[in-house]
């Protein structure tokens, strides 16, 4: 499956994006997909997951009440809303997809095997 990203951009403190994520050669049935962030010289850092199986979400502890993922199965597109951004939130945005995450390696970026390339936010203060 070929994942693409877009929607980053730039923004004031405060702010709201919406990223999304398009799948194609598969669909999003029954995969769990999450959007990670990197900043340059730190690890990839888990943002949000969605089971697009049943529509269970997770969030990581910095960003729950701010953003929300969710899904439109007809347009085989995931969605990250960042509403109250700030600049510690600026990062490349990649989403990643795999039918085989368990709930204890939801947050592992290494047990994704597709990745979307990536789409930029910037948070000025």
């Amino acid at each position: 499956v070929q994942l693409q990203a877009c929607g980053g951009g730039l923004v004031q403190t405060g702010g709201c994006l919406r990223l999304s994520c398009t799948a194609s050669g598969r669909t999003f049935s029954r995969q769990t997909v999450a959007w990670f962030r990197q900043v340059p010289g730190k690890e990839r850092e888990f943002v949000a997951a969605i089971r697009t199986s049943g529509g269970h979400t997770y969030y990581a502890d910095s960003v729950k009440g701010r953003f929300t993922i969710s899904g439109d199965n007809a347009k085989n597109t995931m969605y990250l809303l960042m509403n109250s951004l700030r600049p510690e939130d600026t990062a490349v945005y990649y989403c990643a997809a795999d039918p085989s995450i368990i709930l204890s390696s939801i947050q592992m970026s290494r047990m994704y095997n597709y990745w979307g390339q990536g789409t930029l936010v910037t948070v000025s203060s």
